[in-house]
C-alpha cells in the first residue's frame, strides 16, 4: 500500500503551526504543571496542542491508528496493524518550554511497516519549521526563507565531527569518553528534537543519546534524518525499533550519512 506523503506534509504542516499557536499562547504566561506517573511534567500547552493534531489525522487518515504522548500517558493506547501508525509530541521538550529556553518543539511522524517516512517538526518559539519525506528535508526559518536539503548537499566526509547533545540530559564526560579515539570539531547542547534536524541539515554530524526516550520523542526526527541519508541506530548497529511493546527507545546514535559509528560506540 502506498501513501500520499506529500498530501499528508501539506494538510498537515498547517496543524503543526496551529498546535504551536496554542502552545506559544501558554508560554507568555505561568503555566499550571502536573506530574505524570512517571514525574514528567506536563501542561494545558501539551494538552491542548495535542487535541488539535488528533483532530486534524482523524479528518485526513481516520484508519491509521495514533500513538500520542499525553494520551499514552492516560492510557488510550489504540489497536496497531501492520506497524503502521501516526506517533506525536505535542510539545517535545517540556522542560524547555518550562525554562523558557525557547527550544521545543511540535512532532508528527509517520511509520510505516515500522519504518518511519515522514516527519514534521515545528519550533514555534524560534519559528523554525523542518518537514522530511522521500529523499528531501525542508527547512523554513522565521523569515520564511525556505532551503531544501538531500544526501548530495551535506559537506564531504568529516575529519572530526560536530557532536550535538541533550541540552537537559547530556553529560559531556560521559559522551566523550564513549566517543573515545573519535577527533571532535565541536560539542554543543540543544533541547528536544532540534538535535536530529541540525544532523538533517548539515549543522551537526552526529547525536549520542544515553538517556531514556519514547518512541513518540523520536520518530518525526528520525523520518527527516532518514530522508537525507543519515540513520538513527542503537548501539550495535541495528535502526532504530518502532512499535515496541512500552514503546520506549534504548540508547541510540543519530549520525549523518557520511559519518561511520566507529570504535567510539561501544
Amino acid at each position: 500500500m502506498t501513501f500520499p506523503l506529500k498530501d499528508y506534509c501539506t494538510t498537515l504542516i498547517p496543524t503543526a503551526l496551529e498546535a504551536g499557536d496554542a502552545i506559544m499562547h501558554h508560554y507568555q504566561t505561568d503555566v499550571d504543571v502536573k506530574r505524570k506517573d512517571d514525574g514528567s511534567p506536563t501542561t494545558l500547552a501539551d494538552s491542548e496542542a495535542e487535541a488539535i493534531i488528533l483532530k486534524a489525522l482523524a479528518a485526513l487518515t481516520p484508519d491509521i491508528p495514533v500513538v500520542a504522548e499525553e494520551s499514552m500517558a492516560k492510557t488510550i493506547a489504540p489497536l496497531i496493524k501492520n506497524d503502521t501508525f501516526w506517533l506525536v509530541d505535542p510539545l517535545d521538550g517540556t522542560k524547555e518550554f518550562l525554562k523558557k529556553t525557547d527550544e521545543f518543539t511540535v512532532n508528527i511522524g509517520l511509520i510505516v511497516a515500522g519504518i518511519p517516512v515522514l516527519g514534521i517538526i515545528f519550533a514555534p518559539a524560534l519559528g523554525d519549521l523542518y518537514y522530511g519525506f522521500g529523499d528531501t528535508v525542508t527547512h523554513v526559518n522565521r523569515a520564511g526563507e525556505t532551503r531544501t536539503h538531500s544526501a548530495n548537499t551535506v559537506r564531504p566526509k568529516p575529519d572530526a565531527l560536530r557532536v550535538v547533545a541533550s541540552k537537559s540530559h547530556a553529560d559531556k564526560e560521559k559522551l566523550l569518553k564513549m566517543l573515545n579515539g573519535t577527533e571532535i570539531e565541536s560539542f554543543v547542547s540543544a533541547g528536544s528534537s532540534l538535535k536530529f534536524c541540525l544532523v538533517a541539515i548539515g549543522a551537526a554530524d552526529l547525536y549520542p543519546r544515553t538517556g531514556p526516550t519514547m518512541e513518540w520523542d523520536t520518530a518525526a526526527g528520525d523520518a527527516i534524518v532518514r530522508a537525507v541519508g543519515g540513520q538513527v541506530c542503537t548501539y550495535d548497529g541495528k535502526p532504530l525499533a518502532y512499535n515496541k511493546p512500552t514503546f520506549l527507545n534504548p540508547a541510540f546514535v543519530v549520525r549523518a550519512g557520511n559519518v561511520a559509528w566507529g570504535s567510539g560506540s561501544g
